[in-house]
C-alpha cells in the first residue's frame, strides 16, 4: 500500500520538538507500507524579514529532510495569508501543494491528512484529484476550536463528511469529529504509542546529576510551549501558593520556550520563584527530565491526548493536569495523578500541594498506564488505511455510498 501522508505538524529544524507522536507513529507505519510525507511549511512573501523584525529566532527549513525519522520527507511551501487567516488557508494549501502531489498520480494508493483544518479540508481536494480515498487524523484544537470560529465550521465539516474515516487518539475527539459529520462506522480511536526502551522509570538522583538540576529540591516538571494557552499563567501563581511537604526547596522545570518566556521570566522573579527554564531540549532527553521530576504538570485550557503525559506516566512520574479533552481517558486512576479544572489557579495549587505530599510508587505508576508501543499504533492506522483502499477499489453497495461522500461538490 502506497499512502501519501500531509501534515504541517511534523518536526523540522525549525521546530524540531513539534509533534513528536507524529514522528514516532508515521516512522513506525513507514515499516509497514510505502509511506512518502509531505511536511508542510506554512509561508508568506516577506515572512522571514517580518521574523527578524520580531526579533524571532529564523531558520531555514530545507525542502528535504530524507533523515527525518528515516523517513522521505519533503517540506513543501503553503501559502498563508495573514490578515485572510485560517479562512482561505485551506485553499491556498491545497493549491501549493498540487504541484508538488499532481507527479504522483496513479502512484498513491490512500492519502491520510493529519489535523483537521487546514490540512484535511486540502487532503480532501487532493484526494479528488488523485482519485484515492482520504483519511483524516485529528489531534484536538483543530476539532474543538477551529470549528467554533463561524467562517470555519462549515469547512470542517465538509472535510469531516468528505473522509472515509477520521481517526483520534481519544475518545471524545473521535465522538466530536462524528457529530461534524465523519463517518461513525469507519472512523475510530488509535491511541498514541509509548517507546518503552526508552521512557521507564528510572533513577531521579542519577537523572538530576546529568541535567545539573539541584538534587537536593522538590522538582515540579512542564514540557511545552510556555504560553497562556498551557495555562502558565495559573501555574505560576499557583507555584507561589504551594508549601513543600518536607521543607525543602521547591522549583519549577520548564522544557520549551516561545514569545511569552521572557515575560514569565519576570514574573517568576517578582513572584520570588526558583524556576529553571531549560529552553528547546531535543525529545531524547525528555526521559531524564521525567526522571528528575517529582511530578509532571499539565495546566493546557485545551488539549486532545497529550503524549507528554504518557510519557511521564510510563517513566513512573505522577501528573496533575486539566481535566479537559481526552487527559481524564490518560489520568483514569488516582495513583496516576489529579485533574483540576482549568484557568483556577487555587484548585491548581492544592492539587499540587496534595500530589507532592503523597507518595507513590513508579514502578506502579507505569504498570498501571494502559498504553502499547507505537507498532501496535501503527499497525492499528494501517488497518484504517487498508480498508480505505479496500473500499475504493471493490465498492459493496454500502460502500459505495460512502465512497460517493467524498466526491461531493468541492466548497470552492
Amino acid at each position: 500500500m502506497r499512502v501519501l501522508i500531509s501534515t504541517k505538524i511534523f518536526p523540522n529544524v525549525r521546530e524540531p520538538g513539534m509533534a513528536p507522536y507524529n514522528r514516532h507513529q508515521f516512522q513506525a507505519l513507514a515499516r509497514l507500507c510505502d509511506v512518502r510525507l509531505l511536511a508542510s511549511i506554512p509561508w508568506f512573501p516577506g515572512e522571514s524579514w517580518v521574523a527578524r523584525r520580531r526579533g524571532r529566532a529564523w531558520a531555514e527549513v530545507p525542502d528535504f529532510a530524507d533523515n527525518v525519522a528515516g523517513l522521505p520527507v519533503r517540506h513543501p511551501r503553503v501559502l498563508y495569508l495573514p490578515r485572510v487567516g485560517q479562512a482561505a488557508a485551506g485553499l491556498t494549501y491545497a493549491a501549493s501543494l498540487w504541484p508538488v502531489v499532481r507527479q504522483w498520480r496513479g502512484q498513491v494508493d490512500v492519502l491520510l491528512a493529519a489535523f483537521a483544518y487546514p490540512d484535511g479540508f486540502a487532503g480532501a481536494l487532493l484526494a479528488k484529484a488523485l482519485g484515492v480515498p482520504l483519511v483524516v487524523k485529528v489531534h484536538g484544537s483543530d476539532i474543538n476550536v477551529i470549528p467554533e470560529r463561524r467562517e470555519l465550521a462549515p469547512l470542517v465539516r465538509w472535510t469531516m463528511r468528505s473522509a472515509f474515516a477520521v481517526v483520534g487518539p481519544s475518545r471524545p475527539l473521535v465522538d466530536r469529529a462524528i457529530s461534524l459529520g465523519a463517518n461513525p462506522t469507519t472512523s475510530r480511536v488509535i491511541l498514541n504509542g509509548i517507546d518503552k526502551s526508552i521512557f521507564h522509570p528510572q533513577d531521579r538522583a542519577a537523572a538530576r546529576r546529568e541535567l545539573g538540576l539541584d538534587p537536593a529540591s522538590r522538582q515540579v516538571l512542564f514540557i511545552g510551549r510556555p504560553e497562556p494557552a498551557k495555562g502558565c499563567d495559573e501555574l505560576l501563581t499557583a507555584m507561589a501558593r504551594v508549601k513543600s511537604p518536607d521543607e525543602r526547596p521547591l522549583e519549577l522545570v520548564i522544557v520549551g520556550d516561545g514569545p511569552h518566556t521572557a515575560g514569565y521570566r519576570q514574573r517568576a522573579a517578582e513572584l520570588g520563584l526558583k524556576v529553571a527554564f531549560m529552553g528547546v531540549r531535543p525529545h531524547a532527553s525528555m526521559p531524564s527530565f521525567l526522571a528528575a521530576c517529582d511530578l509532571l504538570v499539565l495546566p493546557s485550557w485545551a488539549e486532545g491526548t497529550p503524549n507528554v503525559l504518557i510519557e511521564a506516566l510510563a517513566c513512573g512520574r505522577r501528573v496533575v493536569a486539566t481535566d479537559v479533552g481526552g487527559i481524564p481517558y490518560v489520568v483514569n486512576k488516582p495513583e496516576l495523578g489529579v485533574l483540576v479544572r482549568p484557568k483556577d489557579s487555587a484548585a491548581l495549587a492544592a492539587a499540587l500541594e496534595s500530589a507532592l505530599a503523597t507518595p507513590y510508587d513508579p514502578a506502579q505508576v507505569a504498570a498501571s498506564m494502559g498504553f502499547g508501543d507505537w507498532s501496535e499504533s501503527a499497525a492499528e492506522l494501517e488497518a484504517v488505511l487498508s480498508a480505505a483502499v479496500r473500499a475504493k477499489r471493490n465498492p459493496s453497495p454500502d460502500s459505495a455510498q460512502q465512497s460517493e461522500r467524498p466526491v461531493g461538490s468541492a466548497p470552492w
